[in-house]
């Protein structure tokens, strides 16, 4: 994390595209007032501390899971990825929801992105869309590989928030084949987005997966960053960020300094 980052425990911020075209709520605006959105919050984060950012397609809900999401969105997410990733010097993710692990490295391929976010790396799940889907390991490396992206680093989910895993499969198991499949870093999330996970499963996964970085997927808040980040190795951050809490408004600058603040004070071994 700190060869990526620069820094122990780095804090990634999250850039929610508004809908892209061809999503339910898309009302017809232009790519540049998408792109201009999405960078008032990404310099609104930047600005106040961050380490990186991922740029998602929070908003073209409901969701399509995996190879089924449509090839305008995917190219709207590029394109607004692209300004992201030209406009900041940090590094820079793509998430593409529901497991777009081939979609979001296509997109950080063409923009220029360093890590991306693989919803489903191992194992098996059901979404919440209703649909069975699988995990991607082996034709991500492949495809990483023949892209020559061997610079973008995989940071892969273990028990998905948005899905349940197919039974028998436990934490452990999930974080030890995502472990052994090569990822860089695992991710522990709570149950829906915004959601606190469990800090018994943080350390559950930490255990198994020894130097592996483990990062908190969602959740993070001022509040209970102690707690977490004394056993996680970052976190992604989202709906804490945001005016009031609630996931929908744009970012606000006091909430992004107040986390930056406790987390320099972990960083440095404060209180």
């Amino acid at each position: 994390m700190s060869e990526l980052f620069g820094v122990n425990k780095p804090i990634i911020g999250m850039v929610h595209l508004m809908p892209l075209p061809g999503a339910p709520a898309y009302e017809g605006w232009s790519m540049d007032e998408v792109i201009e959105y999405a960078l008032r919050d990404a310099r609104i984060l930047v600005e106040n501390g961050v380490d990186g950012l991922i740029v998602e397609n929070m908003w073209d809900l409901p969701y399509y899971a995996s190879r089924r999401i449509p090839p305008e969105e995917v190219a709207a997410h590029a394109v607004a990825a692209r300004e992201i990733a030209k406009s900041f010097n940090i590094p820079v993710g793509i998430t593409s929801i529901h497991n777009g692990g081939r979609i979001a490295l296509g997109i950080a391929k063409a923009a220029g992105a360093k890590f991306i976010r693989v919803c489903l790396y191992t194992g098996a799940i059901i979404w919440d869309t209703g649909e069975i889907d699988n995990g991607n390991a082996a034709d991500l490396m492949r495809l990483r590989k023949a892209l020559y992206a061997e610079d973008i680093r995989f940071f892969a989910d273990v028990y998905k928030k948005h899905a349940v895993m197919l039974s028998g499969i436990d934490p452990e198991t999930h974080a030890i084949w995502t472990d052994f499949y090569l990822a860089d870093a695992l991710i522990v999330t709570g149950r829906m987005t915004g959601s606190e996970p469990d800090v018994d499963l943080v350390k559950r996964v930490k255990r198994v997966v020894g130097e592996t970085p483990v990062i908190i997927g969602s959740g993070l808040t001022a509040g209970n960053a102690e707690k977490l980040l004394r056993y996680a190795d970052g976190a992604i951050v989202g709906t804490y960020f945001k005016v009031k809490g609630i996931t929908q408004n744009p970012v606000d600058p006091e909430r992004v300094r107040k986390l930056m603040e406790v987390v320099k004070k972990i960083r440095t071994g404060g209180t």
